[in-house]
């Protein structure tokens, strides 16, 4: 059964369909919560900076600005969760926006219900990241890979002191392949544990796949040639195994 979201949230939502607007508007203030929605890009980008929200739904084909060119103008300033929104089969248009920093993806036609539950699984991590769990929840916790540190108090990377900015997602996948290092993980483990749900059909991976290509972007030194986050050819991704006193300290509190 999906989860319903428990704490009240400011909630931005962008669609240039009334109906759309109107339903999830209706469903969200019901349980609470404070709901913004706007029908094209621009309007979307004045409210994401007079409402501050906490999570962004936003469709991909909008007016004026489409999805694509508001997420960026957001990712460049803020690692805020977002959610898009995209028409059934453009499969380019889920990988796009992917690429430019979304956390997820729906695709319409979409189950409100369903949405609700994406909505409860991104901020669950958007608040790990204020308070730690799981691998960063010891007193003191940090790993140094090369000139690479990380930080799982904090939930921050660093490469040579200079903080390296990850959404909230992209940590809590990066804190799973350090907890599991020197072992594959498989991409459907990976969407359920950091996405949590199962995948419909084997091309849900591709979420993962994004993210990893994302993440080794940030910190690898060579991404065509990654060093730190392996592929394991049938198998999934893996974190190259850690020095044992390294090791050690990433497991104090797993």
């Amino acid at each position: 059964m999906p989860e319903t979201i428990q704490e009240p949230l400011k909630i931005l939502i962008a669609d240039d369909e009334a109906n759309i607007r109107r339903i999830l508007e209706t469903r969200l203030a019901m349980q609470g919560h404070q709901v913004a929605s706007a029908q094209d890009g621009a309007e979307a980008l004045e409210l994401f900076r007079s409402v501050e929200p906490d999570v962004v739904v936003l469709d991909v084909m909008m007016p004026e600005l489409d999805g694509f060119a508001v997420l960026e103008r957001i990712r460049a300033q803020s690692e805020v969760p977002v959610i898009m929104l995209t028409a059934l089969g453009d499969v380019a248009d889920r990988i796009t926006g992917l690429q430019l920093g979304a956390d997820d993806y729906m695709v319409k036609p979409f189950s409100p219900k369903e949405l609700e539950a994406r909505i409860h699984c991104v901020m669950r991590r958007a608040s790990q990241g204020q308070g730690g769990s799981g691998v960063g929840s010891a007193s003191s916790n940090v790993i140094a890979v090369g000139d690479l540190s990380v930080d799982f108090n904090r939930r921050q990377a660093f490469r040579c002191g200079e903080r390296i900015r990850l959404t909230g997602m992209e940590f809590h996948l990066l804190e799973l392949l350090i907890s599991h290092h020197g072992e594959p993980i498989n991409r459907l483990d990976m969407l359920e544990k950091v996405w949590g749900y199962k995948p419909g059909k084997a091309s849900d991976s591709r979420v993962v796949d994004v993210h990893i290509s994302r993440l080794r972007a940030k910190l690898e030194e060579d991404p065509e040639n990654p060093e730190l986050i392996m592929t394991a050819r049938g198998q999934g991704y893996m974190f190259q195994r850690l020095q044992s006193s390294v090791a050690a300290e990433a497991a104090s509190a797993a």
